[in-house]
């Protein structure tokens, strides 16, 4: 889309601002400069009232479901039922195949965690979607925002593998570095999805501009991941404690053990929804800082 003057768009209630105008101080996504934190917060809470009967479908379907089904194959392939016959002074060797299954159960994992990870790409892409065309002020449903995120999800899977080896790294390096690399890649993926260019080089380059807002916010937005992913994995293992170290032994407890990860796995949702809207928040805030944008041409460049 070209810097201004905005071309004629069908669809914008909110109106296009002219080159030279500034960003419109009303935008319910966009975040005017000098609005501050508070208006940020804004925008993240108009986000979530507007759009959480489409974003809480998208996330059980590709977030809650794929957390799940990893928290299942861990629980199935899990070799550590294999030790607790062991006597506690660790003087009986390892059970005969104990390290191959070891092996499968990591390798098994590692696998399922990546190819679920495609299916998250696809409702990230789909959720950002849906809340910047409601905030356009444009019509959003289920059906149109998965299929967007279908064809998208390939592109965003690859690149949030890349920043996820990145930030890997970075962590093998004293961790603070690891650190630094997620917050420094953070935005990649609304600017693929946005511009579809460069989006590693990209984050990084707005991450800088504006240091301290963008990593302030961020943070908070880290800050509820990191909380919740607590919560929901204390949840987890506290409900799972009545099945004992095997809770596959018996029908029972199987399906008891089930219910309790699916349970935990909805229970977290809520935290998709904040890290969706405030890492979107974000980028058109930054955004804002470069030129006048508004939601209408988001949505637009959305394709």
């Amino acid at each position: 889309m070209p810097a201004g003057p905005y071309p004629a768009l069908p669809g914008q209630p909110y109106g296009w601002y002219p080159a030279g105008a500034g960003c419109d101080p009303n935008d319910p996504l966009v975040t005017p400069p000098n609005a501050g934190l508070s208006g940020w917060f804004s925008r993240c809470t108009g986000a979530l009232r507007r759009s959480w009967r489409l974003l809480i479908p998208i996330m059980l379907l590709t977030q809650a479901a794929p957390a799940a089904a990893v928290s299942l194959l861990s629980l199935g392939l899990n070799p550590s039922a294999q030790l607790e016959t062991l006597p506690g002074d660790g003087s009986a060797p390892l059970p005969d195949g104990y390290l191959a299954d070891v092996a499968a159960f990591g390798g098994a994992v590692l696998l399922g965690s990546l190819l679920l990870g495609l299916l998250q790409s696809l409702g990230w892409a789909a959720g950002t979607w849906a809340v910047t065309r409601q905030a356009a002020g444009e019509p959003a449903d289920l059906g149109g925002a998965l299929r967007y995120g279908l064809r998208r999800a390939l592109g965003l899977w690859g690149w949030t593998l890349l920043s996820s080896v990145l930030i890997g790294v970075g962590v093998c390096f004293c961790v603070l570095p690891g650190i630094y690399l997620a917050f420094a890649t953070a935005l990649a993926g609304p600017v693929y999805l946005f511009e579809r260019e460069n989006p590693i080089g990209r984050s990084f380059r707005m991450f800088h501009e504006r240091f301290g807002p963008v990593l302030g916010r961020l943070a908070l937005v880290a800050a509820v991941l990191i909380v919740g992913s607590v919560v929901g994995g204390v949840l987890e293992s506290v409900g799972m404690l009545p099945f004992g170290t095997d809770p596959l032994a018996t029908p029972g407890a199987t399906a008891g053990a089930v219910a309790v990860i699916v349970v935990a796995a909805v229970l977290v949702v809520p935290v998709y929804l904040v890290q969706l809207v405030g890492l979107l928040a974000t980028y058109a805030e930054q955004r804002a800082h470069e030129g006048p944008v508004n939601a209408a041409r988001l949505a637009a460049e959305l394709g």
